[in-house]
């Protein structure tokens, strides 16, 4: 026995393996040594030198394979590329006379986490209970963890709150979650209160999942701590934790803060560093800095993937660097690296931004692969920039034939026929979006004023202060109004007078959030607030404005962009 433990240690190929499976099958020894045939399993299953179906031909040739020979199997097409076939093995599994055990129930989970499986996820849940395994701390934290990846929250909470004993593990399980599924805030919170309540010490898979949070609400005082930590325990030493630190900075609107863990890490960058610090340029409308990162990036001799030319390519859009953009989509294929449609897409936007609208639609007409919804979405937005209603036309005739039901797309097109006071189109586009129950998205905005976020929609009279930001906002009006701001009443959705048009603009979420900054904070601080939508024409002029007239640094992050106002003026310089 010991010389054969030796050997399957020797095993460093798939032809040694079947060397050794070869001689325990013709010196029938291969039925009676469960402990070694096991092993001999998860070497073709789990090791680097794998063969998955290799372990699954030795499986077959048990004649009474143990719960471990199972599990090995489990586990293996749990890591694999096709994760249902583990459910399938564990299903099979459960009707055999093998006795499933802790590991299997933990391995299915973790495939069904892979695959988003809800339902089998929850029938696993069930049998857990049924055999008695509920009280397995890490058999809990993979079903909180499974119940977060499919998106069901509440799922995720309750496995938390029952659970007995909870490890370092199970709370970065339920962070993540949070933080990944739309619920940043209470991710912060949970990470504040392991922390400060529980007395446990965040490891770095702790922060990756609070620094998130902070990049989606815009927390960047949350960050800044979180960073500090970082910086204090050392945790600054994994690439992937200044990444996301990167990021968030990024996200946040502090670009420069950002750049600056980027020149200063320690433990060296690698490609995603990169791509996260060239699109954090790019959002921010620095398209001659990113360009330059991104030249430095292949000197350096890290080679740009996919990921860096889209990231090059949002650069080139954003800063308007057209002929830049062009080259560099053309030089792609030249550098071995294929376009996707996500290339496709960013170069039609780039030119659809620049007016050149023709040469938009024959890049969507020669594209190798299928035009999806959004690349007629980027040439319908385009047109209804630059008023062309053949264009958009068309471009809402795809759309429908593609059975797209995005409010965007009706909106747009309104949009378009507003500016071009076509009203009875306008109301034909909205009967349209009556019969097919397309709902308009609610535009939101919101500001984080001193470590709480307040949340505000158009016309918002739900906050606690909201006669007071309407009184400010009003004032605001009236000074913008002495500086030449006039209205634009263009793209308001309705034939109704330009004083009532007016009055719908005003309230505007991003304005509101705005005036509740400048009520909130003392003077000279810099205003924060993330848009869920694309910041409208009105609010952008409006704001400027109020960067010049109440000497504010006012930074906007809307769903594609950062627009930075400061003194009158725009980091966008007035193209997005």
């Amino acid at each position: 026995m010991a010389n054969l433990e030796s050997l399957l240690q020797k095993c460093t190929s798939l032809a040694r393996i079947k060397q050794l499976q070869s001689h325990l099958l013709t010196s029938g020894k291969f039925q009676f040594y469960p402990s070694l045939t096991t092993k001999l399993i998860e070497l073709c299953a789990l090791s680097p030198i794998a063969d998955l179906s290799h372990a699954i031909t030795l499986f077959h040739q048990l004649r009474k394979p143990s719960t471990n020979q199972w599990n090995a199997v489990v586990r293996g097409l749990a890591q694999s590329l096709q994760p249902t076939q583990a459910i399938s093995w564990y299903k099979t599994m459960s009707k055999a006379s093998q006795k499933v055990d802790a590991l299997t129930c933990s391995f299915a989970l973790k495939a069904c986490a892979r695959a988003l499986a809800f339902s089998e996820a929850m029938q696993i849940h069930s049998q857990i209970v049924r055999f008695g395994f509920g009280v397995d701390v890490l058999l809990q934290t993979t079903l909180l963890d499974v119940y977060a990846k499919v998106g069901d929250l509440g799922f995720a909470q309750k496995v938390f709150d029952e659970m007995s004993e909870r490890d370092i593990a199970s709370w970065n399980a339920l962070i993540a979650g949070l933080a990944q599924g739309s619920r940043p805030t209470e991710a912060i919170a949970l990470f504040k209160r392991m922390s400060e309540e529980e007395g446990l010490k965040p490891n770095e898979v702790t922060v990756l999942g609070a620094l998130s949070a902070c990049s989606q609400l815009g927390g960047v005082k949350g960050g800044e701590k979180i960073h500090v930590y970082i910086m204090e325990e050392k945790l600054d030493m994994h690439v992937i934790v200044c990444n996301a630190v990167i990021d968030m900075y990024a996200k946040c609107g502090f670009v420069d803060k950002a750049y600056w863990v980027f020149k200063n890490m320690k433990c060296g960058k690698n490609l995603i560093t990169w791509n996260t610090m060239i699109m954090a340029f790019a959002m921010h409308g620095d398209g001659g800095k990113a360009l330059e990162l991104f030249g430095e990036m292949a000197k350096s001799g890290v080679c740009p993937d996919a990921v860096s030319y889209l990231a090059a390519l949002c650069a080139c859009n954003h800063a308007g660097l057209v002929e830049d953009g062009v080259r560099l989509f053309n030089s792609m294929e030249v550098q071995g690296v294929s376009p996707n449609v996500k290339h496709y897409g960013t170069v039609v936007d780039l030119l659809g931004r620049a007016g050149r609208l023709q040469e938009a639609y024959q890049i969507i007409d020669s594209m190798p692969m299928f035009a999806d919804v959004v690349l007629w979405q980027t040439l319908l937005g385009a047109s209804k920039t630059y008023g062309n209603v053949e264009m958009a036309e068309m471009a809402s005739r795809k759309l429908v034939e593609m059975g797209s039901k995005g409010c965007g797309d009706f909106v747009l097109l309104s949009n378009v026929y507003a500016a071009h006071e076509r009203w009875d189109d306008v109301g034909r586009v909205r009967e349209a979006m009556k019969r097919r129950d397309v709902k308009k998205i609610p535009g939101f905005g919101y500001i984080e004023v001193d470590g709480v976020i307040h949340k505000f929609v158009n016309g918002d009279q739900s906050h606690v202060k909201w006669r007071e930001i309407y009184a400010k906002l009003d004032e605001i009006m009236l000074s913008v109004k002495a500086y030449g701001y006039v209205a634009k009443t263009n793209n308001v959705l309705h034939d109704i007078g330009e004083e009532e048009k007016e009055n719908a603009l005003s309230y505007h979420c991003e304005k509101l959030a705005v005036a509740f900054g400048l009520i909130s904070t003392s003077e000279g601080t810099p205003i924060q607030v993330i848009k869920n939508l694309r910041i409208c024409d009105d609010c952008h002029a409006v704001i400027k404005l109020i960067s010049k007239i109440y000497n504010r640094e006012i930074i906007v992050r809307d769903r594609a962009r950062f627009h930075r106002f400061k003194e009158g003026c725009c980091s966008c310089r007035d193209y997005w």
